[in-house]
């Protein structure tokens, strides 16, 4: 009898440590003992991120994502999300982090902010013939945006009743949308339509005026210091050293300035 209790005192206690040593596992753990990060990018997003012809994924942000990857000693798998779907993505644990996240205190209820990586700011974007120069010209405008996406919160926040706001998918759709006549302006990022201002002289597109500058950054979810202490010491390592200088200049053309990381 004496024997049968402390063998089940031994196995409680065993229970009892195991359920310990699982409480105590966080992201990083997890990351490090599957071996791999899956990191949420756009596929459509240029230069941050775009398909190759051999469908793989290149970018500002797959570039910065492997230098991460490699930091933790660990494969990198990019998952293709949208401005839908990438917080459910998130929060459900389908991917590790997010890529190009722009602050919101509303979206910091849901998901953590590990450091700025890269400048952003967003734009409205319309012929050089139309004449728009801040919000209240936006009135009885036809407006295209990515559905979902910071560029959506920011232009339904201060668009008048009146104006047509034509919500897409993707970026790509968002661009056609405007080439083709079917918006009268767009709401995109500094990257985006800088490739629609050099590629279509004959529209003579211009930028209108900044609604929003917003760095990009990294997301997590909730509750994972480890992670987030880990990701902002990689980042700081990477402007340190230069590297996101290199990376900067090889995809946005322009060397990086740190006070374009401030919110």
């Amino acid at each position: 009898m004496i024997l049968r209790n402390i063998l089940r005192a031994a196995a409680l206690t065993a229970a009892l440590f195991a359920g310990s040593l699982a409480a105590k596992a966080d992201a990083l753990d997890d990351i490090t003992k599957a071996g791999v990060i899956n990191v949420g990018v756009f596929a459509d997003f240029p230069p941050f991120s775009s398909v190759n012809p051999d469908m793989s994924l290149k970018g500002y942000d797959i570039d910065v994502a492997q230098i991460l990857a490699d930091g933790l000693k660990v494969k990198l798998n990019l998952v293709s999300v949208t401005g839908q779907n990438r917080i459910p993505f998130l929060t459900e644990k389908r991917v590790d982090l997010l890529m190009s996240v722009g602050y919101s205190a509303e979206r910091e209820k849901v998901v953590d902010y590990v450091s700025a990586y890269a400048p952003y700011y967003i734009a409205v974007i319309g012929p050089q013939a139309l004449k728009v120069s801040g919000k209240e010209d936006l009135a009885d405008k036809s407006i295209a945006v990515n559905r979902g996406t910071l560029e959506d919160t920011s232009l339904t926040a201060v668009v008048p009743a009146s104006a047509d706001v034509r919500r897409f998918d993707n970026y790509n759709s968002v661009i056609q949308a405007f080439l083709s006549g079917q918006a009268q302006v767009m709401v995109v990022g500094n990257d985006v339509g800088s490739q629609v201002l050099a590629k279509r002289v004959d529209l003579k597109p211009e930028q209108k005026f900044q609604l929003l500058s917003s760095p990009d950054h990294i997301a997590i979810n909730k509750n994972e210091p480890r992670l987030k202490q880990a990701l902002n010491d990689a980042v700081a390592k990477l402007l340190a050293d230069g590297k996101l200088n290199e990376i900067s200049v090889k995809w946005l053309q322009k060397p990086l300035d740190p006070k374009d990381l401030k919110d």
